[in-house]
């Protein structure tokens, strides 16, 4: 048994990013949530069901370390793996890690330009061509629509598959879109093919689907999260 299994027994599958993957389609996600709900592990769970596949991801962290992040996925992978018998773990875990690069930002430093710079200089030199881009810690309220529209650009530009981002919601802001997206993303949800919610409920944590323009699962769909490890649980 090798990591092919784990894409198999990914319990993300149930939101369609295999198909999402096989289609033309170059699409942008969204994961929300308030404070320290979860976002990252969300995050961390999609770039690894698209490193699994084979696919490179940048995982651009604004005001969070290197080290932190790669304690999230060293452990989000770990948790995937608990109980399987995969040969060799660590040479498998060095494989699919080949297929991640993380590049952090300070507070209020990040931008499409100063990202396409830094990712130019790798591609140039045959370093790192991702076809996932993951953006945690996007500052939502002090971020116009047209900068969104230029990462959406850049996703084109660079051929590719899908970008994700996180996004911090408020409790005492009750501002929403007309499809139910809080603020402060409720003026951008029209930018977005795949939004998520991660809801507290009484019997748990639930990753609301909130929107799927790819039709992989319905809308309104939630799925359970172990609030534990923050892994989506099978059905």
């Amino acid at each position: 048994m090798g990591k092919e299994d784990l894409v198999i027994d990914n319990p993300l599958r149930a939101l369609g990013l295999d198909k999402q993957a096989q289609e033309n389609d170059q699409r942008m996600g969204l994961v929300m949530a308030r404070a320290g709900l979860g976002k990252t592990a969300i995050l961390v769970q999609i770039a690894l069901d698209s490193m699994l596949r084979g696919n490179k991801v940048l995982h651009v962290s604004i005001g969070e370390g290197v080290d932190k992040i790669r304690s999230w996925y060293d452990d989000i992978l770990a948790l995937m793996a608990n109980g399987k018998q995969i040969d060799d773990y660590q040479t498998a875990v060095d494989e699919v890690m080949q297929n991640r690069m993380i590049m952090t930002f300070k507070e209020n430093s990040f931008s499409p330009a100063t990202l396409e710079e830094r990712l130019n200089d790798l591609v140039k030199q045959d370093i790192f061509k991702p076809a996932c881009l993951i953006i945690d810690g996007f500052e939502f309220k002090n971020q116009e629509y047209a900068t969104l529209e230029e990462l959406k650009k850049f996703m084109y530009d660079h051929g590719m598959k899908m970008i994700w981002f996180s996004a911090v919601s408020h409790r005492n802001d009750d501002r929403v879109s007309d499809a139910g997206v809080p603020a402060p993303c409720h003026e951008v949800d029209e930018l977005f093919d795949s939004i998520l919610m991660i809801s507290p409920e009484s019997k748990g944590i639930d990753l609301k689907i909130m929107k799927c323009t790819s039709g992989a699962v319905d809308i309104g769909t939630s799925l359970r999260l172990d609030p534990s490890t923050m892994l989506v649980e099978k059905a």
